[in-house]
Order: C-alpha cells, then sequence, then structure tokens
C-alpha cells in the first residue's frame, strides 16, 4: 500500500500557529482537531494574577495558556500540520519569536466582544510578513457581526481571509486550517523570487 505513514519522503509537514487574545479559545482549538493528545501548559490562575487577565468575558475560565499548546493533524495524504498555540498574555510575548520560527502561517482566533486584543498579534505577524488568517470564534452568547465591518476594525487587508469558526467543533477548524494553507500557498506563489548578487 502507497501511503504517506509507508513512505516518509513524501510526507510535508508545516508548522502552524494559533495565535489570539488571553481566553479567546486557542487551547480549545488545538484540542478540538488534534489527532494525537494535545500537549498542554495550562496552569490554574490565581488572585496574584486577577490584576493582569480581564476573565469579564471569561467568567468561566480558571486556567491559561503559559508556554504553548501543541497539538497534529494530518489534514491530506502527507500532509502534516503541527500546531503551535500561543500565549496570550502580554507578559508571555517574549516566546513568540520562537514560536513563530519556520512557521507557514498562523490563525489568528478573535473574539468580537473583545476585538482590540487581537491588534497586537496581527501587528506582529504583518511585521514579520507571516502570511494569516482571522477566525472568528463563534462563542454562544456573542453578537454576529458582518465580515466586512470585522474586517474594517481590525484594519486588514482584502487578500487576507476572514473567517467564521467554532472552536470546540473539529470541521470547523479544519474548514479554518485548509483556508490558511491554501492562503499561505498562494502567499508564496505570488512572493518575488529573492534576487541573488554574484559572489
Amino acid at each position: 500500500m502507497d501511503s504517506a505513514s509507508s513512505n516518509p519522503d513524501r510526507i510535508i509537514p508545516a508548522k502552524i500557529l494559533i495565535a489570539g487574545g488571553f481566553g479567546v479559545g486557542k487551547t480549545t482549538l488545538v484540542g478540538a482537531i488534534s489527532e494525537i493528545t494535545p500537549l498542554s501548559t495550562e496552569a490554574v490562575m490565581t488572585t496574584a494574577g486577577s490584576h493582569l487577565d480581564d476573565t469579564t468575558a471569561t467568567p468561566g475560565k480558571h486556567a491559561t495558556t503559559v508556554a504553548m499548546d501543541f497539538g497534529r493533524i494530518t489534514i491530506a495524504e502527507g500532509l502534516i500540520l503541527y500546531l503551535f498555540g500561543t500565549p496570550g498574555q502580554s507578559r508571555f510575548w517574549f516566546m513568540w519569536d520562537e514560536l513563530n520560527r519556520g512557521a507557514i502561517g498562523a490563525v489568528v482566533l478573535a473574539d468580537t466582544r473583545r476585538l482590540p486584543d487581537s491588534f497586537p498579534v496581527i501587528d506582529y505577524l504583518e511585521d514579520r510578513q507571516t502570511p494569516y488568517l482571522v477566525a472568528i470564534n463563534q462563542f454562544d452568547h456573542a453578537t454576529r457581526h458582518n465580515p466586512d465591518e470585522v474586517r474594517q476594525a481590525l484594519a486588514i487587508s482584502a487578500d487576507t481571509p476572514l473567517v467564521a469558526c467554532d472552536a470546540r467543533q473539529r470541521e470547523s477548524v479544519r474548514d479554518t486550517l485548509i483556508t490558511l494553507v491554501q492562503h499561505a500557498l498562494n502567499r508564496h506563489r505570488r512572493a518575488p523570487a529573492t534576487a541573488t548578487t554574484p559572489a
């Protein structure tokens, strides 16, 4: 049987960042799609950090990612995505450079109730020219907004994909990841070839 698992040379690994603000659903997304038991570095939130982490929009949240989440999903024969969920709080942003290294793209998971939390992530990715899409997490009690209004509020370009995603639903997450991979490939194809100078 000719398959990716029996022919390692045909396996294409790709690193994807799952980024976004605090409590937006990154750990949930990785857990919903990963075909392996996801690695999570969640720690119980304490009163010591209560002045740093605003849980107004996520009153049931009692733990937070302090390093990263990690999962893996085979999207198609030979294409394996390695998912790295970033910590959302600014005090852990020093880890982003390491997590971003080698990534083909990023999913910016956003909550329409707290869109400003997405700005630092978007600025970071645009500054490093990392392809990304914005996925609006479909929280049960969040107001649904027109995608054009969300795009305008986030000030993202027309060629940056903006999709709806339920981070709890495997199929929804899978569709989001496929859209990101296609976007990253298109960006790569459009990128001008790097000029080389004679030695």
